[in-house]
């Protein structure tokens, strides 16, 4: 009910917004006619223009989950300690842009690096369609550039793998049994700054039936760690029966693959040259620009993803 809900009240946004396109249209073209000189209205040919690819995105963003919060996890492939560090950069790339574009993140889980960085951390992303946005950043991110950590300065390639899935919690009912799951609590390990709490609450939960392990301890409280925890859990698990159903990785998390050399979606580029460019959309970022997206600026790749999504979908 809250699904059928939901997209009626999208439907019903989209039916609007062409409404109210549609009026100014009207208006400006009768404003042109009026004064015969179209260069009089440019100011708001251009504004109207940027309300149109506004419309655009937001006409993409009708997924069944969209609006859901993300719960992003990024794990360190091929590479040690560099793929570790290349897990913090991208991490910090997803802080600044929610930072920049008002959405909240949560930390629910990290794991430390032997030397650096992290091998593999999960949030939670709340505020306006976070799942519809960040759904297409599933998949392998390659990173070349010269190693702080190599004494010889030579060049090194990182692999992450970033999987993005729905908070599902509000919206369907996961049955879980009290029996299949095996709950542990531990000190969480590492640093960790403000993030990693030094008491004996962090929670690791085990799904027997599907092997499926969840942790949290970015609480001091147990009882939000294993109630965060469980978000996600019920979360993967939703993932999993969808997987079943359509017998491929699309819907929710994409295909999976092994983090290496060929199967990345994106590649960042910092040595001999810099450029990030999108490997399904081709879609690049030279120079400057390049540098700009590892500090966040990512919208535009997003929204590239989002048309290229949608386009796997009509096929």
């Amino acid at each position: 009910m809250q699904q059928f809900e939901r997209k009626k009240r999208n439907l019903q946004n989209i039916i609007n917004q062409v409404k109210e396109l549609d009026d100014e249209l009207t208006l400006i073209e009768e404003m042109i006619l009026q004064e015969n000189d179209e260069n009089l209205f440019e100011s708001e040919i251009q504004q109207l223009s940027k309300k149109v690819e506004s419309f655009e995105v937001q006409s993409l963003l009708s997924g069944p989950h969209d609006e859901d919060d993300a719960i992003v996890t990024i794990h360190s492939g091929a590479g040690g300690t560099e793929s570790c560090d290349w897990v913090a950069m991208l991490f910090r790339m997803y802080a600044m842009w929610a930072q920049s574009n008002n959405y909240k993140i949560e930390i629910a889980d990290m794991q430390e690096g032997d030397q650096a960085g992290y091998k593999s951390i999960t949030f939670i992303v709340s505020g306006d369609h976070p799942y519809g946005y960040l759904k297409g950043e599933n998949g392998i991110h390659r990173l070349v550039r010269i190693s702080p950590f190599d004494s010889n300065k030579r060049r090194h390639t990182s692999f992450a793998a970033v999987s993005v899935i729905p908070d599902i919690e509000n919206d369907i009912n996961i049955d879980i049994k009290p029996e299949d799951l095996k709950i542990d609590t531990f000190r969480a390990s590492g640093a960790g700054g403000q993030y990693v709490n030094k008491t004996d609450s962090a929670i690791r939960i085990t799904h027997l039936p599907t092997g499926i392990v969840v942790t949290c301890q970015t609480e001091r409280s147990q009882m939000k760690n294993k109630a965060t925890a469980m978000k996600i859990l019920k979360s993967k698990l939703y993932k999993l029966e969808e997987e079943k159903k359509a017998e491929q990785l699309k819907n929710i998390s994409g295909e999976k693959k092994k983090v290496e050399w060929g199967s990345q979606i994106r590649s960042y580029v910092l040595h001999p040259y810099k450029m990030v460019k999108d490997h399904r959309t081709n879609l690049e970022k030279t120079n400057v620009a390049a540098e700009n997206v590892l500090n966040g600026d990512i919208n535009d790749f997003l929204y590239e993803d989002l048309k290229y999504l949608k386009g796997e979908e009509n096929d």
